[in-house]
């Protein structure tokens, strides 16, 4: 697991989060999967356990993880919450919509410009 940039501005804890979000988001970590353990998380990372409790701790803040006492951390079942980020990205990307109508760039300019940038990723 490479979940660290040392080139990236954030604190080390919000990228391991972000990691694991990515994770859950995409399937990989589903709900009931046991997160690994702090200690074990720490030494693969050669980062402080405290670092990667606090991940942790803003995990289950933010409704992507649970903690059983004795047992460890686990993925919640949380079924609307790819809904609500796909609602977030809609939001952003209609926001961003309409900047860019604002300063005279249509929706079809906007739409051939964004499709050239993003074909090779579908290649």
């Amino acid at each position: 697991m490479n979940f660290i940039d040392y080139q990236d501005g954030r604190p080390i804890y919000e990228q391991i989060a972000e990691n694991f979000k990515l994770q859950i988001y995409k399937g990989i970590l589903q709900a009931g999967d046991q997160m690994p353990s702090v200690r074990s998380l720490a030494m693969e990372l050669s980062t402080n356990p405290n670092t990667v409790q606090k991940a942790y701790t803003e995990l289950e803040r933010q409704g992507f993880i649970y903690t059983v006492k004795g047992r460890g951390n686990f993925v919640k079942d949380n079924a609307s919450m790819m809904d609500n980020k796909k609602e977030e990205i809609i939001t952003a990307v209609v926001e961003l919509f309409h900047e860019a109508q604002d300063i005279g760039i249509s929706v079809n300019e906007l739409i051939i410009e964004i499709k050239k940038k993003i074909e090779p990723i579908d290649d």
